[in-house]
């Protein structure tokens, strides 16, 4: 087992500090990593499984700062609650890496770099915490917090999906705690599965074919996509299959008029591409701008050639394209994203009840862009990665409800059945696979 160092305190601090202003998480890790020279190496491996507890854990550490500093981590010095989640995490959670340790010694040295990196009384306040952090007993209050502590999840989250799935949801939060496979899908316009297989077969992947999508594949992790010769050639793409079933649900056709209303990084876009095997166009829509270059990156290694891409708020689509123009709609709409908390840990953390409500009200202007998009007898496709019933049936019924000209179309198999007839769930702990919610509506003539 390696064997942790005062050295590796430090880096998982400015880890921790730089992933506060730069997402995706994983960029930040990078950095500092390349700034200490452990970048690919065994150490990156066990600081970056230590990172990802961190981050998984990251409501039950500051659940533990609260009680030993008296104060919500969020008052104190950024760089001070960093050193405090790091040394929670390897004092409280994993002793294994620490026993050998000379705890004095951690202590001057983080203390040290805090002092240097922001203020004296930084460094000083992190030497006199330290003892507290090293004696704390973690002891749960009731029942929910136990299973906020067993499960790594928000006390409001465990509730609302005990409301929603009754004895059922702890099943589902033991799928949030189990290591995902890596999900990958065949791009049908430069590659065959049968090539796929045997390629990931020579490099000792025990491949499984989805089915759901059979041009899904799935195999164990780790995996280098960076030295991958078919991926870098575009011949596959990361995708779930959960995300990929969206596409085949709306089935776009060659030479249709599609819209991709909230299209980056490209997934769906790219998979509809090859359905309509490049032939049409799809008019794609994003304001992010970092996944907007991932898009286009992602568009030219794979072949495509039908996209166009909106810098641009997709609620104003119609004020581009006009009304009734498009065949098809996809909308993969913005969302909690809850139903990814396997592969996203640290997002556990991050979403907020309060805020479930404001996304349903984005979902409802959006849905309704697209449904004003659509041609008669033209579909679209509504979609989220969420398990929240707001963010899903209880959308679709609002405009059901306030429009006369849109149907449900029914969708059945896959699946489960969604809370609203002839709609789909996916759920991680009956699928293995993401959560997600499909509906499919037609506008009428």
């Amino acid at each position: 087992m390696y064997r942790i160092k005062e050295r590796d305190f430090v880096i998982l601090t400015e880890v921790l500090r730089k992933a506060d202003e730069i997402k995706p998480s994983q960029y930040a890790k990078r950095m500092v990593f390349e700034k200490y020279n452990i970048l690919g190496t065994h150490i990156d491996r066990i600081l970056t499984a230590v990172y990802y507890k961190i981050m998984k854990r990251l409501g039950v550490i500051d659940k533990i700062i609260r009680d030993v500093v008296g104060v919500h981590p969020n008052i104190l010095d950024p760089w001070l609650r960093s050193a405090l989640r790091v040394t929670i995490e390897f004092l409280v959670f994993e002793k294994k890496y620490t026993k050998h340790l000379d705890k004095e010694r951690v202590k001057k040295v983080v203390a040290d770099f805090l002092s240097n990196v922001t203020h004296p009384y930084v460094g000083m306040y992190y030497f006199e915490t330290f003892e507290r952090i090293a004696s704390y007993k973690l002891e749960p209050k009731d029942e929910i917090e136990r299973l906020e502590f067993e499960y790594l999840l928000p006390a409001w989250y465990i509730r609302k999906m005990k409301e929603l799935l009754g004895e059922e949801a702890e099943e589902l939060f033991k799928a949030f705690n189990r290591e995902p496979m890596i999900s990958i899908r065949v791009n049908t316009l430069k590659a065959t599965v049968k090539e796929v297989i045997d390629h990931l077969r020579r490099q000792g992947k025990e491949v499984i074919v989805s089915s759901v999508v059979p041009t899904v594949l799935k195999f164990e992790g780790p995996y280098d996509f960076d030295k991958s010769k078919l991926y870098r050639k575009g011949k596959f793409v990361v995708q779930e299959e959960a995300s990929a079933l969206a596409s085949i649900l709306l089935d776009p056709k060659p030479n249709e008029t599609v819209v991709d209303l909230c299209a980056a990084p490209g997934g769906k876009t790219i998979h509809m591409a090859e359905l309509m095997r490049n032939r049409g166009v799809i008019h794609a829509f994003d304001v992010d701008e970092l996944r907007l270059k991932r898009m286009e990156e992602l568009i030219k290694r794979c072949g495509v050639k039908i996209v166009k891409i909106y810098k641009m708020d997709a609620r104003k689509a119609v004020d581009v394209l006009g009304e009734s123009i498009a065949d098809k709609v996809m909308l993969d709409a913005p969302c909690t994203s809850d139903g990814t908390l396997m592969k996203n840990p640290e997002l556990r953390w991050r979403i907020r009840e309060e805020k479930i409500e404001e996304i349903a009200q984005l979902q409802y202007e959006l849905l309704n862009t697209g449904i004003d998009l659509l041609k008669p007898k033209g579909r679209i496709l509504y979609c989220t990665c969420s398990i929240f019933r707001e963010e899903n049936e209880d959308v679709v019924e609002r405009v059901l409800k306030e429009r006369d000209d849109v149907k449900l179309v029914p969708l059945e198999g896959y699946y489960s059945e969604g809370f609203l007839k002839v709609t789909i769930r996916a759920f991680p702990h009956k699928h293995n696979t993401i959560g997600f919610f499909y509906a499919l509506l037609e506008k009428t003539e």
